[in-house]
């Protein structure tokens, strides 16, 4: 475990350095490219977003596209860590069927719908400046749909671990649902990628409590002795910390679209992957995931307003951006929403200790 544990930290400390070193010619690249944030002019359902339009025209032309550097990141991580598996020096690469493989197929299938998304809204195309939400939607039912086959055909995941604490009540935390757990898991991973893609709406929000989502499910991914799944979880969170520095309002690069697919991907892949090795992790998740869980609903029922009754039921939605519009100032909804995410995360993590005990 102490090798292990090592050479976890070195990762880490290796990718953040990366990221440090990398960002700022990064941005200038970005920059020089004229790849900056194009604020988009109409909502989802069509109708002009004149609200969001006002509060954020001051954000037109920051580069973006940031995330695409944790591609970089990862990619580079894995190769480096492939070579050293090569001649000996370490045992294991970051490549593993067991551990791995759903993680970083998420990552990179679901990142590949941000990356087209960035792309047209740099360009300016579309009616909402990016990929439609029809085109968004059929890209993730694709690859929703074949992580969920692989979890359920693959490697005979039919059970949901739905206990919050392993305490002696008599009653087995383990629920098996047969053909019940690929529809689930299906709309679990669409609705999760979603919620952290219209979460993704302020500097410094969104990344700010899936760093501290990511760092709670580390805990129980490292009590399971699932090492290399560890391993790149460090190496996403470093690469998070070090986009922290250039991301800070007022932000000198935004993450774009693709973040947000991304980890996303990556995020539900490893919900999956603990749920499969038997840690009592659905409850701890919905519980640290409320305040994506409100956002994505405050979005939801504002579709569903328009398209029933022909009017919005909020001024403007998601939640943070109806925050901002009613007078609270933008670093102030990212503070408060950090507290309470940070408060949500300490009680996850509590349970998730308890089962370890």
């Amino acid at each position: 475990m102490i090798q292990a544990l090592t050479h976890i930290i070195l990762y880490g400390l290796a990718a953040l350095i990366i990221g440090l070193l990398l960002y700022p010619p990064y941005i200038a690249f970005l920059k020089n490219a004229k790849f900056g944030k194009t604020i988009r002019e109409n909502s989802v359902t069509g109708d002009k977003a004149v609200i969001f339009a006002a509060m954020h025209k001051h954000k037109a032309g920051t580069p973006t596209m940031g995330a695409w550097l944790f591609l970089v990141i990862v990619t580079v991580m894995i190769i480096i860590a492939f070579v050293l598996q090569y001649y000996g020096i370490i045992n294991n690469s970051l490549i593993n069927q067991k551990e791995t493989y759903m993680l970083l197929f998420g990552f990179y299938s679901m990142g590949f719908i941000g990356l087209v998304d960035d792309v047209f809204n740099i360009k300016g195309r579309g009616k909402v400046k990016g990929l439609s939400a029809r085109a968004k939607t059929a890209g993730m039912v694709l690859f929703a749909g074949f992580m969920s086959y692989w979890f359920y055909s693959k490697l005979g995941v039919d059970y949901l671990y739905i206990r919050p604490l392993n305490v002696p009540f008599g009653i087995d935390p383990q629920r098996n649902i047969g053909l019940l757990f690929p529809v689930i898991t299906f709309f679990f991973i669409i609705s999760l990628v979603n919620a952290i893609n219209i979460t993704d709406g302020l500097d410094g929000l969104a990344w700010w409590m899936m760093t501290l989502i990511l760092i709670t499910l580390l805990i129980p991914t490292f009590i399971s002795q699932a090492y290399i799944a560890s391993t790149l979880v460090v190496i996403i969170i470093a690469s998070l910390v070090a986009f922290m520095r250039f991301n800070i309002n007022p932000a000198k690069v935004f993450m774009g679209d693709s973040w947000a697919f991304w980890l996303g991907g990556l995020l539900s892949a490893l919900v999956l992957t603990l749920n499969m090795r038997g840690v009592s992790i659905i409850i701890p998740f919905l519980i640290m995931f409320m305040t994506f869980i409100v956002e994505i609903s405050s979005s939801f029922l504002q579709i569903f307003w328009k398209k029933i009754y022909k009017k919005k039921l909020f001024k403007i939605a998601p939640f943070h951006h109806l925050l901002e519009h009613n007078g609270m100032k933008e670093t102030t909804v990212v503070m408060k929403f950090r507290f309470v995410q940070g408060i949500l995360c300490t009680i996850a993590i509590t349970m998730l200790l308890y089962q370890s005990i």
